[in-house]
């Protein structure tokens, strides 16, 4: 069966609440309270969004959102009471798309949730779409989530690819960082060290110089803009 939402909580009370909560909202919600029955979930089931807790008892969060990105692409967004910025760094540089801290409102973490899974669906529709930059060295593809920039093919996380899309759709020209929030993220209210690093990432993937970009381009004080010709 496929959910829309797995959330992966030992706190059995909240996370039974934030299931009854989505589901009064027609986003169906299943909840595992620990690594090994989240993964024999898997098994038999499918969820188009994980929401990970980083403290699973004994287990890690951690841990779990590494095993998770060796099979899935599915946007993780990790709710966690740590409130540190290393560990918001952690959760993002290992692979999760967003870092939501508990407590957490219900209205809020739901809306946050429907922003992804609006792209994740936009992903599926896509189908087999390919956008082509105007030099040809550069190309996009929905179908795999992948570029491919001079010859080379790149395969992108969603988060990667809903950032490049993003950069694309508005390539040759400034992109501001509250814009990428709002497109990407859902809304404005994120850190730069978010966005830093979901950057760093892209150009990791696709510059040959990191350090030296050729596309993803810094405007400092402003944003980035993507040159593809």
């Amino acid at each position: 069966m496929n959910y829309n939402c797995l959330i992966i909580d030992d706190e059995s009370d909240l996370s039974r609440m934030t299931q009854e909560y989505f589901e009064m909202f027609g986003v169906t919600c299943a909840v595992c309270a620990s690594s090994d029955e989240c993964l024999s979930f898997l098994k038999e089931n499918t969820a188009d969004l994980f929401l990970l807790d980083i403290n699973l008892g004994n287990e890690s969060g951690f841990a779990l959102c590494k095993t998770l990105r060796e099979t899935y692409d599915t946007p993780i967004l990790f709710i966690s009471a740590r409130q540190s910025d290393d560990d918001v760094l952690v959760a993002l540089n290992i692979g999760g798309d967003d870092y939501i801290k508990k407590p957490y409102t219900l209205s809020v973490l739901l809306a946050k949730v429907k922003v992804q899974l609006k792209r994740v669906e936009a992903m599926k529709q896509l189908g087999s779409t390919k956008v082509q930059a105007s030099d040809e060295n550069f190309t996009i593809d929905p179908a795999t989530m992948s570029c491919t920039v001079e010859g080379r093919t790149v395969s992108l996380k969603s988060k990667e690819f809903s950032l490049l899309s993003c950069l694309y759709a508005h390539r040759n020209t400034i992109v501001t960082k509250e814009k990428l929030f709002d497109e990407v993220w859902g809304d404005s209210f994120y850190s730069d060290s978010t966005l830093n690093v979901h950057i760093r990432r892209l150009r990791e993937k696709i510059e040959s110089d990191p350090n030296e970009p050729k596309y993803i381009k810094t405007v400092w004080g402003t944003g980035y803009i993507l040159e593809t010709d």
